[in-house]
């Protein structure tokens, strides 16, 4: 049994397994961000993606041992909850469209910025810290 809702023009999928993945990939998601921020916040440097060259800090202990996008893998962690959610390939094109576009947008630059700010300390994380997990 498949549940359609009509204004949304989403149908999803209520299947037991659907849910179970949803919920834990979505929590999963907030306990990513909430970690990452904790972090940031920690050592008093900048969440602002926009603003790279703010970064007062280079933080590299907690979540950030594991990944050095801990926010972007909590959205894209987000999104693939979603994806799993409903019942439709097409849905799957956002978070594979996501990755693309931040790689491309939003990583690269920062990763040029933090490198130009903390030089060698930043290629030394960069060289033992996956850029998404």
């Amino acid at each position: 049994m498949k549940l359609y809702a009509m204004a949304a023009g989403v149908t999803l999928d209520p299947s037991a397994w659907r849910m179970v993945a949803g919920v834990a990939l979505s929590q999963a998601s907030a306990g990513v961000v909430l970690a990452a921020a904790a972090s940031m916040f920690r050592a008093r440097t900048t969440i602002n993606p926009f603003s790279p060259n703010r970064a007062s800090s280079l933080v590299t202990g907690g979540i950030f041992r594991v990944s050095r996008n801990p926010m972007y893998l909590s959205l894209l962690l987000l999104l693939v909850a979603y994806a799993v959610r409903l019942d439709s390939p097409l849905v799957w094109l956002g978070p594979i469209a996501f990755v693309g576009y931040v790689n491309r947008f939003q990583i690269g630059p920062e990763e040029r910025a933090l490198k130009a700010k903390f030089g060698e300390a930043y290629l030394r994380y960069r060289s033992h810290t996956r850029r998404w997990l």
